[in-house]
């Protein structure tokens, strides 16, 4: 299974240090043996203002790349039935909720407890699971266009799904990035689950709220529309997030899930060429400068 993909995470303009952390495990990852072909990947953003936000989350993302020693599942005989990946990676999850939480309880005294946001990704052939807690986000690209997303647990998403606040009010409210679901905060954590089909050549982009606070979903889009590498589009996003203010960490993975060879080509191509254009225009100017006292020699030969 080929999975392309690139990874960006950057501090942003405002904030002092990264407090987001990320993991991708494939099939070479040590102890692996929950799947045989695809790609984990883990996106977690450490609560700002809280006691070792950086701390949280890159214990979260340490304990739930752990999932992937499980013996894998039995396939449902229900396909939409609650089994299989996605109880595994809820049980995770809860055990990272429940180490973090128990460390609150043990170490932090006086602060406001630590806490992340958790979404893991488990891409495989033709399915994608989910697990998230928080306002980090995974979205589903086919052909340039934005088919699924996650549900952001914050304040402002949970006004929208009230009728009290419309989409367009929450993309520039300022409010925008008050969790109310978060890993390690409370004893209990509530995890939403996501099992979406996939094709050859869909695209995977995993992000904190960094990029989507900053970046709307139609501009997001925009990016996917582009003919570009997982590479060139991950930093276009970190730069468009930066360009728009740049108010907190970002981190942007994006995957292309068992791209057509010849687009694959086309796509690498055009990025060669972009980037040594000027090259490539100097070098043909000196063959065919070449080429032209050649010829010119060789009749000069000739008249004399």
């Amino acid at each position: 299974m080929r999975i392309h993909y690139a990874t960006q995470t950057d501090v942003g303009r405002r904030k002092d240090r990264n407090e987001d952390y990320f993991g991708v495990f494939r099939e070479d990852a040590p102890g692996l043996t929950f799947f045989k072909e695809g790609a984990l990947f883990l996106v977690a953003d450490g609560l700002g203002g809280h006691a070792g936000g950086e701390i949280a989350s890159k214990l979260g993302v340490s304990i739930v790349k752990d999932l992937i020693k499980e013996p894998p599942p039995e396939p449902p005989e229900d396909p939409d039935a609650d089994a299989g990946y996605l109880p595994v990676i809820r049980k995770y999850i809860k055990q990272a909720n429940d180490n973090i939480f128990r460390t609150n309880q043990e170490l932090v005294k006086g602060n406001r407890p630590m806490g992340t946001t958790m979404l893991a990704v488990l891409a495989l052939r033709n399915k994608v699971f989910i697990g998230n807690v928080g306002d980090s986000r995974c979205y589903l690209v086919r052909a340039g266009e934005i088919i699924e997303k996650t549900i952001d647990h914050s304040w402002v998403d949970e006004q929208v799904k009230l009728g009290l606040m419309s989409k367009s009010e929450a993309e520039s409210d300022l409010r925008r990035n008050i969790v109310t679901r978060s890993v390690g905060n409370h004893e209990e954590v509530v995890v939403d689950t996501y099992r979406w089909h996939m094709v050859p050549g869909d695209v995977l982009l995993m992000c904190t709220d960094g990029l989507i606070n900053m970046v709307k979903d139609v501009d997001i889009n925009a990016e996917f529309q582009k003919r570009a590498t997982p590479a060139e589009i991950a930093q276009r996003l970190v730069n468009r997030a930066n360009e728009n203010g740049g108010k907190d960490n970002i981190t942007v993975i994006v995957a292309h899930i068992s791209p057509n060879l010849f687009q694959l080509m086309v796509t690498y191509a055009v990025r060669f060429f972009r980037k040594h254009w000027q090259q490539l225009m100097w070098t043909l100017l000196a063959l065919l400068f070449g080429a032209a006292c050649f010829v010119v020699g060789r009749f000069s030969v000739k008249w004399l």
